[in-house]
């Protein structure tokens, strides 16, 4: 059976008419009829049953019909790879990219190619939309091409993250804003903006951004629209207008002083630079193959795109380690916003669903924040939930509800009032407690946030004036603790090794006096203990002083995610999703200098104090008290359980199944989504 033979066959089966097949195929009838009936007696079978001058399809000749065209799109490819490999020798590429790749980040990278591949033509290609983009690139008018929209989606495509791209509020340098450092979009909204066309990838960007916080651009009644960034720039030195585009997009305008860039909170991360190619082409995954098949590849067998992507993988890599990474891989290591995508998804037959997603958050706990007031404040949530497949159409309500401890969150999580809850130590176990009438846990620990190796975390302290200068001077004394707080946790294990347990009264501790740095009577109690960064405020209004070496075990302090288990089995996605915009909130304050100062601004606290509690990713020389940490230590929490179910009223700690409370699984996940 040969491919022409098919191409035939399918001509007249597409007009059950051997003359109309003869005229396209440019053959004489006698000849389309003896292809068939070559066919025919190949395959055993008729494919056409002969009605007079009429022929309709056999039940073969259907199947034929519908499949045949599989084959012929196969020989397309084998003919159209070929043709592919033999340009590889011609040095001749053609690149297609939206405006803004082509105006600040793509003609470096060229420039570069060129010197180290002198041979290479390249020839560049800029489209107004990536729509036109997509075609270009499925009618093989370019080979490569490069956007910051996402086109994994699409079928033709392949699609990685070659680069980072950073969005903008742009102001003239004279326009009252230029000042700001940082700004929001919900506070810009009765400013005059002016934005590219509808199909430019920058409003593209914008749109879906707001979408994602519930806003639109109706909610901007002073919009106007342009069609080129040389508009834009008169509408903003001249009108003073709000602009949002990409750092390529005003790079010479910035450097000379007569527009100034803005962070915007939403914006608070990068987002990708995509290279496209047209799916089956291998010249991208070849260059991540191991290093014994490229070992002996030399520059002259690489194809245009290798040696362009080859160059870009150089440029990428990353000084400060020897690690021996696949390009994609260390570029994925990145947390970078998601950008919208170009597949135009089929609406859901479903009825719409509203999920409600109630929060128990501790904003005024420093150690906590990556968890809760980061992802708050930056509407990273909102950007990592769902929208494809069952969430298709699926309405997101975001509840976040702020306690000043832990307690009322365990009992929201119990009660399925919460759906995910920060907690400390102390508390984190205490959700893990079967219920008592099913004797099945309620919660599950997906995460980590952040830990603290020596316990630093939470602390006693005492009046200045008190005489209390160990913790066996607080035999008979009465103790303000936050109750079920994992300052709490820790001032049971300390009494308990220093056998003072019996004899001290603990009492309730109300935070709100606490945060407002234990402005109250001092004869409340004798003395106090509490957890970061509560100790310390205190002790900086002078008032108090910490005391030394009262924390007797010196077990390491930690806060962890918990999510309602119904939440867990009904929308492990969306679990994913919540654990998604944690990293990202890390990687921001991690990576953003100014970060610490926008967290003081939030929680109203001193910036020392923010950066002495919480100093970003582990670093052995660091002296802040907790550092970012989303990996779930067992080995921590069995040593929790063992002290504490020790003390008289916790010995049911001991009936926490750890192996089916923790489910790492889902931080797994983010490393795949």
């Amino acid at each position: 059976m040969e491919v022409y033979q098919i191409r035939v066959f399918l001509e007249v089966a597409r007009h059950l008419s051997f003359t109309e097949a003869s005229d396209v195929l440019n053959l004489t009838q006698p000849a389309v009829s003896a292809k068939i009936k070559s066919l025919e007696i190949e395959i055993g079978t008729p494919l056409f049953h002969r009605l007079g001058r009429k022929i309709q399809l056999t039940d073969v000749g259907k199947f034929l019909l519908d499949n045949g065209s599989k084959l012929i799109d196969i020989e397309n490819d084998l003919l159209q790879e070929i043709e592919h490999i033999k340009k590889g020798k011609s040095g001749i590429l053609k690149i297609g990219c939206t405006s803004e790749i082509a105006n600040g980040w793509l003609p470096t990278k060229l420039f570069t190619c060129r010197q180290k591949y002198p041979n290479l033509q390249t020839q560049c290609n800029v489209f107004d939309s990536a729509e036109l983009l997509y075609r270009s690139l499925t009618n093989n008018e370019i080979d490569i091409g490069f956007t910051d929209i996402n086109f994994s989606d699409v079928a033709e495509i392949s699609a990685i993250a070659i680069a980072s791209i950073r969005y903008s509020l742009f102001v003239s340098a004279t326009h009252p804003l230029a000042s700001k450092k940082w700004l929001s979009l919900t506070d810009l909204k009765q400013h005059y903006w002016v934005l590219m066309n509808a199909e430019a990838p920058s409003r593209k960007v914008l749109e879906a951004r707001l979408a994602e916080i519930g806003l639109s651009l109706n909610d901007f009644p002073h919009v106007e629209t342009v069609d080129t960034t040389s508009l834009m720039r008169t509408y903003m030195t001249q009108g003073a207008y709000l602009g949002f585009a990409s750092n390529f997009e005003f790079q010479l305008e910035c450097q000379a002083g007569s527009l100034v860039a803005i962070s915007l909170q939403e914006f608070a991360l990068s987002g990708n630079v995509f290279l496209l190619t047209p799916k089956g082409i291998s010249d991208v995954n070849d260059l991540n193959k191991n290093k014994s098949s490229k070992s002996s590849r030399t520059i002259s067998d690489l194809t245009p795109v290798q040696k362009l992507v080859e160059l870009l993988k150089n440029d990428q890599q990353d000084d400060q380690t020897n690690q021996q990474k696949t390009f994609v891989t260390r570029i994925n290591n990145a947390i970078r916003m998601r950008s919208p995508s170009f597949a135009l998804r089929s609406s859901n037959s479903h009825r719409p669903e509203t999920i409600t997603l109630s929060i128990g958050i501790q904003n005024g706990t420093i150690p906590s924040v990556t968890a809760g007031l980061i992802i708050q404040r930056l509407e990273l949530l909102s950007h990592f939930l769902p929208k494809d497949g069952r969430y298709s159409g699926t309405q997101f309500k975001i509840e976040w509800q702020n306690f000043a401890t832990g307690a009322p969150i365990v009992t929201g999580l119990d009660s399925g009032n919460l759906n995910i809850g920060i907690l400390g130590d102390y508390p984190l176990l205490l959700s893990a407690l079967p219920n008592v009438e099913t004797d099945k846990c309620n919660t599950r620990l997906v995460s980590f946030v952040s830990s603290n190796p020596d316990g630093s975390g939470n602390a006693f302290i005492v009046p200045n004036q008190s005489k209390v200068e160990t913790i066996d001077d607080l035999r008979g004394q009465v103790i303000a603790v936050p109750l079920r707080s994992s300052a709490h946790g820790m001032v049971m294990r300390s009494l308990q090794a220093a056998n003072l347990l019996n004899d001290v009264e603990l009492i309730s501790l109300d935070h709100i006096q606490a945060v407002r740095g234990f402005n109250f009577p001092l004869h409340l109690a004798d003395s106090y203990a509490h957890f970061a960064p509560f100790h310390d405020v205190a002790c900086r209004s002078g008032n108090f002083r910490h005391l030394a070496e009262a924390n007797l075990d010196d077990l390491p302090s930690f806060y962890g995610v918990v999510v309602n288990h119904d939440l867990a089995d009904r929308y492990p996605e969306v679990v994913i999703a919540y654990l998604q915009s944690l990293k990202a909130a890390q990687y921001w304050y991690d990576n953003t200098p100014s970060a610490p100062t926008k967290v003081a601004q939030w929680t109203r606290l001193d910036l020392n104090l923010v950066t002495e509690i919480l100093n970003g990713s582990y670093d052995p020389e660091q002296t802040a008290k907790f550092f970012s940490e989303t990996v779930i230590r067992s080995d921590w929490l069995k040593l929790h359980i063992d002290c504490l179910s020790k003390i008289p009223d916790n010995e049911h700690l001991t009936k926490i199944n750890l192996d089916r409370w923790m489910q790492p699984e889902f931080l797994k996940q983010t490393y795949h989504s």
